[in-house]
């Protein structure tokens, strides 16, 4: 079953901007809303990028990247 959003105190700016990339795209502002929210929904979250990166092996034992920059960075002994 679908459910409905409601936005409270839309600054006019921001709903005309709306409107207008609506209109571009030749939808109604509920159509257009619902497709960005469909869009951004499907997009994972910081917290699942993070957890995604952090579990991937990376063929880099931890902290060899930071040690290589530094000496690189500080030069030869």
């Amino acid at each position: 079953m679908s459910k409905s959003i409601q936005i409270r105190n839309v600054p006019e700016a921001v709903h005309a901007a709306l409107r207008a990339r609506a209109g571009e795209a030749g939808v109604s502002l509920s159509e257009y809303m619902l497709r960005e929210a469909t869009r951004v929904a499907k997009r994972p979250s910081n917290a699942e990028v993070l957890t995604r990166a952090t579990d991937r092996d990376w063929g880099v034992a931890p902290g060899a990247a930071t040690e290589a920059v530094r000496a690189i960075r500080d030069g030869p002994d």
